[in-house]
């Protein structure tokens, strides 16, 4: 097989990487339009450039550009009839989503969305436990997404916000893990930081407290600023018990009580130590889906009910009160 991989940032060069180790995976095609920087990556890996994918001879393309892009190559990609691995959001939008879905669904192709989380070790074990009711009936879950440190100004403006941005991670892991979908948010955010938040229309901390469908209570906090080391945990608690994932020997938690030691190892300071296995297991399974062997393990609707979520909390920030998701999904019609 043969896959391209548009866009050679960051992201866009790990999972050039990941795909070149995967023995399913003949050749790798980068592309970007910084063709310098696309030269670089596909010479560390082995791989090929070109500066037209879809003229490229390829399989199965991996988007993985700045988000206003998302669409718009999508759409190109599916017309074609290209299997499509797309980072989330899909698009800027939620109307913009949909449009891109129904051209992806008149065309026939297949499209998984990139949700890692749902490919973690841990996360999949929590998910187990809750549906073998392990916990028992559940009360509260608590997501956490704490970066660091935050990336580049530049990147602000286009990422639609951090409960777009970070928190639609968190979204998806409640709504994937539980098995129910989430129906009300009440969200809020402050900036203490730097300006670029503020000016772009964004804050750099966020919290959206989560009604499910069943009564269920969540919460889902977002923070660009977690000196301590990158954070990503989803606590689930039921009558039964508490399960944690994401706790581990990297968590970048110290405890105050008397006599308990500091984690043995250093604390993850980026999403790609964090999440590698979860990556490489989830592009591994966009191979199948693009060879025919199996369908999405994340498909554009369940990307699309996350990005309503991830809406209604933008709404309910802004206009300090609780906002129904259906009143999200009934704008559109």
């Amino acid at each position: 097989m043969r896959v391209g991989v548009i866009g050679a940032g960051r992201i866009g060069a790990f999972h050039a990487a990941t795909l070149v180790d995967l023995p399913e995976v003949d050749e790798v095609v980068v592309t970007d339009r910084d063709r310098t920087r696309a030269a670089l990556v596909a010479d560390r890996i082995g791989a090929m450039t070109s500066d037209d994918v879809l003229g490229a001879g390829v399989d199965a393309a991996v988007i993985a550009t700045p988000t206003p892009t998302h669409a718009e190559l999508l759409v190109a990609l599916a017309r074609v009839g290209l299997p499509v691995f797309c980072e989330k959001p899909v698009a800027s939008s939620v109307a913009s989503m949909v449009a891109v879905l129904e051209e992806v669904e008149a065309a026939g192709t297949a499209l998984q969305v990139g949700f890692q989380r749902r490919f973690d070790a841990g996360y999949q074990a929590l998910r187990e436990a809750v549906r073998a009711g392990r916990i028992g009936r559940l009360h509260g879950l608590r997501a956490v997404t704490a970066d660091p440190a935050p990336p580049h100004p530049s990147y602000i403006p286009g990422s639609g916000g951090i409960f777009r941005d970070c928190s639609v991670h968190d979204f998806d892991a409640i709504r994937w893990v539980t098995g129910r979908e989430i129906v009300e948010v009440y969200a809020t955010g402050s900036n203490r930081g730097e300006r670029f938040f503020a000016d772009a229309g964004d804050v750099d901390t966020g919290v959206a407290v989560l009604t499910l469908d069943d009564g269920t209570l969540a919460t889902a906090y977002a923070t660009r600023y977690n000196g301590a080391g990158y954070d990503v945990r989803l606590e689930v608690s039921g009558v039964a018990d508490t399960l944690v994932a994401g706790l581990d020997s990297r968590s970048p938690l110290l405890s105050t009580e008397p006599g308990v030691g500091s984690p043995p190892e250093p604390a993850y300071d980026h999403f790609a130590g964090r999440f590698d296995a979860a990556y490489r297991a989830e592009l591994s399974a966009f191979v199948d889906v693009a060879a025919g062997l199996v369908g999405s393990p994340c498909t554009g609707d369940e990307a699309l009910e996350v990005l309503l979520v991830a809406e209604a909390a933008e709404l309910s920030r802004a206009g300090r009160r609780p906002v129904r998701v259906e009143e999200v999904r009934d704008a559109l019609t």
